[in-house]
């Protein structure tokens, strides 16, 4: 299985299965894992979706980076993905970071529907 390399791509298969709803149920249960508070709707629209979960990672990136590094761990993004970008622009990172997250969501949902 070849998972998406861009947003659109992934929600543009997300909806395409079906798994929309399941993709942000098991982002709010990560989060809620992590003790970080966000809870998205399972109506968000995909490009609010993408907006806040950048502005949430922004904001623990600047404020509250324990709480941050917990997430990824939680959600478990690959360490050597995450050494892979460049640091310098905080809003560029949480952007990238973002879409770390959400294939890493999709994977776990895309596994658990096939299997």
């Amino acid at each position: 299985m070849q998972f998406p390399a861009t947003f659109e791509a992934l929600v543009d298969e997300a909806n395409n299965l079906n798994l929309y709803k399941k993709l942000i149920e098991q982002l709010n249960k990560d989060f809620l894992l992590a003790n970080i508070s966000a809870d998205f709707h399972e109506e968000v629209l995909p490009t609010s979706l993408k907006l806040i979960l950048q502005e949430i990672i922004y904001n623990l990136i600047q404020n509250k980076f324990t709480e941050y590094l917990n997430l990824l761990y939680i959600i478990d993004v690959s360490e050597r993905q995450i050494k892979q970008l460049d640091g310098e622009d905080t809003l560029l990172l949480s952007e990238q970071v973002s879409f770390l997250i959400l294939k890493r969501e999709w994977q776990k949902v895309w596994y658990r529907n096939v299997y």
